[in-house]
């Protein structure tokens, strides 16, 4: 099994120690997967409204995240 579903299920645990942790877990997973497809985009010449529309946020939030990085 790959980190993402092990996190995944335990985040569905019934313990809300397990369950809480596995989410913030997986939040910083998404983080820096996000982070590496925004980067990846942007080498390839996207635009920030591009990125946007596919991460359903506006160009202003994506390009303020992202923008100085």
């Amino acid at each position: 099994m790959t980190e993402a579903t092990e996190l995944a299920e335990r985040a569905g645990d019934r313990d809300p120690r397990i369950g809480l942790r596995a989410v913030a877990a997986l939040r910083r997973l998404l983080e820096q997967l996000e982070a590496v497809q925004v980067r990846n985009a942007r080498n390839q010449g996207w635009s920030w409204q591009e990125i946007a529309a596919e991460l359903g946020v506006s160009r202003q939030a994506v390009h303020k995240k992202y923008g100085r990085r």
